[in-house]
């Protein structure tokens, strides 16, 4: 029996093929999924570079629209993706441009819904991901590590109140990223955990005085 390949799944004619427009904009938008939860009215997805012009050869719209609906890498759904009823449930359009600003394979994520929330992110290679920005917080998630978003007032102690919490339950950090708009104004807090979290530990969080936003998000498989 032939073992199937992403490629397979993904498109019976590839132009590569790279997992970096293929696997890569899966994880993408698996990952923006996870950070978003709710169920979007409508996605707008904006691709840059190297995205925009050979995208479409690579699936990569395909994939991107496939990770937020929950489908993985592996999902022979991929490859008809745009008739499935999966994506007839919501509204979703695709926008392209060149900005050397950019990295190749960059894409801006726009969910529209209950809440809204911009996400923005770009493959690095064999299906390495990175989320770069949520809302205006500059941050870098990997989809590697279960992950803590906080939104928070810029304060004295605040990085010290959480790290406390997750120290007394015996979390290990592998890694903490912090942003600002402004001193005082509102920052975020991005912390990667060794292990799981349970909803206990974020309650806790959210209840430290002037923690605005406290979100879960757990890691990708492989």
């Amino acid at each position: 029996m032939k073992k199937t390949t992403l490629f397979d799944i993904i498109s019976p004619i590839m132009i590569g093929p790279s997992s970096s427009h293929t696997a890569g904009a899966v994880r993408l938008g698996l990952l923006a999924k996870n950070i978003y939860k709710n169920k979007p009215k409508k996605i707008t997805f904006k691709l840059y570079n190297s995205y925009a012009h050979t995208g479409k050869g690579h699936g990569t719209e395909k994939g991107l629209l496939a990770g937020v609906l929950g489908l993985r890498v592996d999902d022979r759904r991929i490859k008809n993706i745009f008739e499935s009823d999966l994506a007839k449930s919501i509204e979703y359009e695709f926008q392209y441009a060149d900005n050397f600003k950019q990295h190749p394979n960059a894409v801006e994520m726009t969910f529209e819904g209950e809440t809204n929330m911009f996400i923005a992110g770009e493959s690095v290679g064999a299906g390495e991901i990175a989320i770069r920005r949520i809302n205006e917080f500059n941050v870098k998630l990997t989809g590697k590590y279960n992950t803590i978003l906080i939104v928070y007032k810029d304060m004295p102690g605040m990085i010290s109140q959480v790290s406390s919490i997750l120290q007394y339950h015996n979390k290990n950090i592998a890694s903490l990223n912090c942003d600002r708009n402004a001193k005082g104004k509102e920052a975020s807090m991005i912390i990667s955990i060794d292990g799981a979290i349970d909803n206990d530990i974020v309650k806790l969080i959210q209840e430290i005085p002037e923690v605005y936003f406290v979100s879960y998000i757990e890691k990708l498989e492989n």
